[in-house]
């Protein structure tokens, strides 16, 4: 059984790991793998018809816990534990949940002291306790108390008293006052372990994609100690054409260098038979924490290519890469009108980029993915199409960039195995 430090809007955690709200979804999954012997059974939980609208969840079953996860930026928003009876928790070094201490109201009056008068949700059959970045449910003991802790019963001041004896049967850590407005906060210093984060990533665009502007973050530590430490900002910029050179001197070193075995798309070229073999192999810069691959030419050794992932869940690559906010401007051309410029997010839909870029004139290539020749992909093929020199890689009709599952459950092993392979 899990025994586990509760720090309010903040953590969860103990002296050898921690969920921190703000934390990016990769750094709590590499959590889980590292202790994957302690901690099992874990589910991944998604929605493919609205994958934006509601939140990516790990469910700790074993422990009775959920990590839930901003749809948008990815990073920690809320840490609920559903089921107290499988792990024990304490606050400020005192245990006010565990075998020996039922979490009961009282208990928690003594742990965490006074706080607002609790709150009756008639729909939940739940009073609900609220701290600052801490909020307690407790569950009625039976269905006949529950008319009396109405809003319009007794001038509604009952709710002003819990019953006495009542457990806890939730508990939520969040940032702020309300658990219903709450969002995941900035990521905190701890969490950057010496790595650069992309902000946002705008393509630069002259006759066509030239390159990128990368807004970047990272954490700045003075002398002394961490508190002392700041977030730096700072713009880097790379073009098509650029040398690796120059690559590393923007961004630093890649996380990854890989080499492509094989060109899988020679073939489509006019005239591949012509070619004349090349005894070196492009590579590219993999950049996990920015969302981003460069690719290289095995003679010139400069960028012939950007890959930005938009690290939607199902995706073959899924939580390899830190998602990318890019932003890529479009112009558009009308009769008897000035032109103007939409742009193309990661949020982007791909029949509304048709609609910006106009209908792909070929068929597209179909790109099968695996760890291995003898292995298939769960997640199935995709469709890459070429439009105005960029390639979409779109998961099906009226689906966003990236592949998901509804309401889709993996095995952290199974997850872990897939995630083992990079390209």
């Amino acid at each position: 059984m899990l025994d586990l430090e509760v720090v309010p809007e903040r953590s969860l955690g103990n002296e050898q790991w921690e969920f921190t709200l703000g934390m990016p979804l990769a750094q709590a999954v590499t959590i889980l793998q590292k202790h994957c012997r302690i901690i099992k059974n874990v589910q991944v939980l998604y929605s493919e018809q609205s994958p934006l609208s509601h939140d990516l969840i790990l469910n700790l079953t074993q422990d009775g816990i959920k990590l839930l996860f901003d749809a948008f930026n990815q990073r920690l928003k809320v840490i609920e534990v559903y089921d107290l009876t499988k792990v024990k928790l304490k606050y400020c070094g005192v245990h006010f949940n565990s075998q020996a201490i039922a979490p009961t109201i009282e208990q928690i009056d003594q742990s965490f002291g006074a706080t607002h008068p609790g709150v009756y949700n008639s729909a939940e059959q739940l009073f609900h306790l609220n701290f600052r970045g801490l909020s307690f449910s407790f569950q009625l003991d039976s269905w006949t108390e529950a008319p009396k802790y109405e809003p319009n019963f007794a001038h509604g001041l009952a709710s002003l008293q819990i019953p006495h004896g009542a457990t806890v049967k939730r508990m939520y850590i969040y940032s702020g006052n309300s658990l219903q407005d709450t969002k995941a906060p900035v990521m905190p210093l701890t969490c950057f372990l010496g790595n650069v984060y992309a902000e946002s990533i705008d393509v630069r665009d002259g006759t066509g994609p030239s390159g990128l502007r990368l807004r970047l973050l990272a954490a700045g530590c003075g002398p002394g100690l961490l508190a002392d430490a700041k977030m730096r900002v700072f713009a880097r910029s790379v073009y098509l054409g650029d040398s690796f050179q120059d690559v590393l001197s923007m961004l630093g070193s890649p996380h990854k260098v890989f080499y492509k075995s094989e060109d899988k798309m020679k073939i489509h070229s006019p005239s591949p038979h012509k070619q004349v073999p090349s005894k070196c192999n492009d590579y590219f810069f993999n950049y996990f924490t920015l969302g981003v691959d460069i690719l290289f030419d095995a003679n010139t050794h400069k960028v012939k290519k950007f890959v930005l992932h938009t690290n939607y869940p199902g995706h073959y690559n899924f939580n390899i890469y830190h998602r990318c906010e890019f932003k890529i401007p479009i112009a558009i051309k009308k009769e008897n009108a000035d032109g103007q410029t939409e742009t193309c997010t990661t949020y982007s839909k791909w029949d509304n980029i048709q609609e910006l870029l106009g209908h792909p004139v070929e068929k597209p290539v179909v790109l099968h993915r695996s760890s291995s020749p003898n292995n298939t992909n769960p997640f199935g093929s995709t469709f890459c199409f070429g439009l105005q020199r960029m390639i979409f890689e779109p998961a099906g009709a009226n689906r966003r960039h990236r592949l998901q599952r509804e309401a889709q459950t993996l095995s952290l092993d199974t997850w872990t195995q897939e995630l083992s392979t990079n390209q």
